[in-house]
């Protein structure tokens, strides 16, 4: 029989209360306190931060006693958080997913959309790249350092807090990197902290320039268009919109978990641990199919109004993004990783740089009429995730006039696509770190073949048709870049909707 006056049965919604709290804490320490605003960190995080500091300080004064394993939070709340955390990437990609997205986007827009994906995958690689060095020359000098260590910092950085801790924990659990989920979601906290370091300075060098100045927060008003169209259902009614768009996003969940466990079954334990760390993808494919099926249903006259609501929608997709940064943050367990200090700071100052330094040249050279505004928006969201780099763009572009904004949001298939073999590669890193960095070495310089394509081969028009004919490597590449965008043109529709643009 269960007694619900019993604690235990209490540790769950304490957990939720105290995430929760910390957030309205965070939101008000913002407002209070200037330079935390001008700071640009979001409020998930600031609010982790604070949970994490709460912790490690109980941590210590208790001589080693985990504040959320506590039986006030049911005593294995650390595992819920991380349980959480896992869950909502998934939950938020879904939701974003699910939302109608019916502009179009033309043959110019579709190159700068596939450049931007391109450019996503390269940094992802270029991170790789670094981290991977890094963590296996310092292995030769530590014996105690994972030497595939490193090839979390592109999914700690480029990707955040969920796939940071995927990837720390199959590592950890198949391959013995003890504390690997603490070390995947460190490096995704100092991937928070290096979009709020660099795109501060970044902006504060635009403002002595005169090219910006620094606002307050302003509230946005919604028109009621954006909040339902006439042709879906009522907002209230036998039942909430509310409930019908969580319904959806879980009932699409459960149908991913479906599918992941029936290939999980067909493989051996490493790669079922892979195939379930990719949950958002399997997430975001069966969101897809749903979405095209109620299209389906409403041209056939089956479904006579339309189910998904855009602002429900994307409000729970924020909801999930901020509970799992949260979560993320807050679970770290500073003991664990204490014998990481030194190797997690030198990962998290390179990639501060490198994504800041090539991201910047990146934006000059192919996106010249939106440079600074381009470079913002990627800088934030691969060290962070797009609502951080929609934050950074806010300051310079906060009426979004310039297409940045929605290479954000477009991008995602492209950079899956080209991204996905990233994934497949870093689930060998353990076994083979020196052939998984040179594989990673070679696919970032064909990724940057077909990035810089006009640059490399710009001289093509005044190449003679039969030298370019000729050259099959040359005109492969030129070729492929032109078919990709048409890819992007056709693809387009399906990419998870963005975040909300005000969102902080």
């Amino acid at each position: 029989m269960v007694h619900f006056w019993e604690s235990n049965n209490w540790g769950f919604i304490a957990l939720l209360a105290v995430v929760f709290a910390s957030l309205i804490v965070a939101s008000l320490l913002k407002k209070a306190l200037p330079f935390l605003r001008k700071s640009l960190m979001p409020t998930s995080v600031l609010a982790g931060i604070i949970l994490l500091v709460i912790a490690t300080v109980y941590f210590y004064a208790s001589k080693g006693q985990v504040l959320f394993d506590t039986t006030f939070f049911g005593g294995n709340g650390s595992q819920v958080l991380e349980v959480i955390t896992y869950h909502m990437l998934a939950l938020g990609f879904i939701a974003s997913t699910l939302v109608n997205n019916e502009r179009k986007i033309t043959k110019e827009r579709a190159t700068e959309v596939l450049n931007t994906g391109l450019t996503t995958v390269s940094t992802y690689l270029l991170q790789g790249v670094l981290g991977l060095a890094i963590t296996i020359v310092a292995s030769l000098i530590v014996p105690k350092i994972f030497p595939a260590a490193g090839v979390i910092l592109p999914f700690g950085f480029g990707q955040g807090t969920g796939q940071a801790l995927n990837y720390g924990t199959i590592y950890e659990e198949s391959y013995g990197f003890t504390g690997g989920a603490h070390f995947g979601l460190t490096i995704a906290a100092m991937g928070f902290l290096s979009a709020s370091i660099g795109g501060t300075v970044h902006l504060n060098i635009l403002k002595k320039r005169g090219k910006i100045l620094f606002k307050n927060d302003s509230a946005e008003i919604f028109s009621p268009e954006e909040i339902q169209t006439s042709n879906e259902r009522p907002m209230s009614g036998s039942w909430d919109k509310l409930t019908l768009q969580i319904a959806l996003v879980v009932v699409v969940y459960f149908v991913a978990y479906g599918l992941m466990a029936l290939i999980g079954s067909f493989v051996g334990e490493n790669l079922r641990s892979t195939i379930f760390g990719l949950n958002f993808l399997f997430g975001v494919l069966v969101a897809v199919a749903t979405k095209e099926l109620l299209k389906l249903f409403n041209k056939k006259k089956v479904l006579h109004k339309q189910y998904t609501n855009n602002f429900l929608l994307t409000r729970i997709s924020n909801f999930c993004f901020d509970v799992m940064i949260v979560c993320g943050i807050a679970v770290i367990r500073i003991d664990y990783i204490a014998e990481y200090w030194g190797i997690i700071l030198i990962l998290a100052f390179v990639g501060l740089f490198a994504t800041y330094i090539y991201n910047h040249f990146v934006a000059k050279k192919l996106f010249p009429s939106y440079c600074e505004e381009q470079f913002l928006a990627m800088y934030g969201m691969l060290t962070g995730t797009a609502s951080t780099g929609i934050i950074l763009l806010r300051e310079l572009d906060g009426d979004f006039k310039t297409p940045a904004s929605e290479n954000l949001v477009y991008q995602n298939f492209p950079a899956i696509a080209f991204g996905f073999p990233m994934m497949i590669i870093a689930s060998i890193a353990p076994e083979m770190p020196v052939l998984t960095l040179g594989i990673i070495i070679a696919y970032f310089v064909v990724i940057n073949l077909i990035l810089f394509r006009k640059q490399i081969f710009k001289k093509k028009t005044a190449t003679p048709p039969s030298v370019i004919k000729g050259n099959k490597s040359v005109a492969f590449v030129n070729s492929f870049g032109s078919k990709a965008s048409y890819f992007v043109m056709y693809l387009h529709k399906y990419s998870p909707t963005k975040l909300i643009l005000s969102h902080k």
